[in-house]
């Protein structure tokens, strides 16, 4: 003879919680969202432009050998002030902050927060390798 133990008593799956299905997992609620303003990214665009014009300006500056042979020079020997002054000798119109490494160069293009710009909002960073 053989005795079965059955368990009786059924646990039902949580009650409380709605059966799992694919859609809830990516289920956000409605939001309600401001009204779309591009001033301030029409602003941004044209600033940007600026900036990007003024980079060029300063490719065209050191792709001249004798004046990248000075930029490096100055680099190599860590004299920070004359780099700055030789990038500033270019007459670029934004503000230009230059970091260097015996690798390469990092030339940093903002623009200028005024009366009619309270604010910075654009940067340009030209990364370039002169060494190893």
């Amino acid at each position: 003879m053989i005795i079965m133990y059955y368990n009786y008593y059924h646990y039902p799956a949580n009650p409380y919680m709605p059966p799992f299905s694919a859609s809830m997992m990516n289920y956000q609620p409605p939001r309600s969202y401001p009204p779309v303003d591009t001033k301030i990214f029409s602003h941004s665009i044209q600033s940007f432009k600026i900036l990007m014009q003024q980079g060029s300006i300063l490719l065209d500056r050191l792709a001249e050998l004798q004046f990248s042979k000075k930029v490096m020079n100055a680099a190599q020997q860590g004299k920070q002030a004359e780099v700055d002054q030789l990038i500033k000798s270019i007459g670029l119109k934004v503000p230009v902050k230059t970091t260097f490494s015996p690798s390469g160069v990092i030339f940093e293009l903002s623009t200028n927060s005024g009366t009619t710009s309270p604010f910075n909002c654009c940067t340009l960073n030209i990364n370039m390798k002169w060494g190893e």
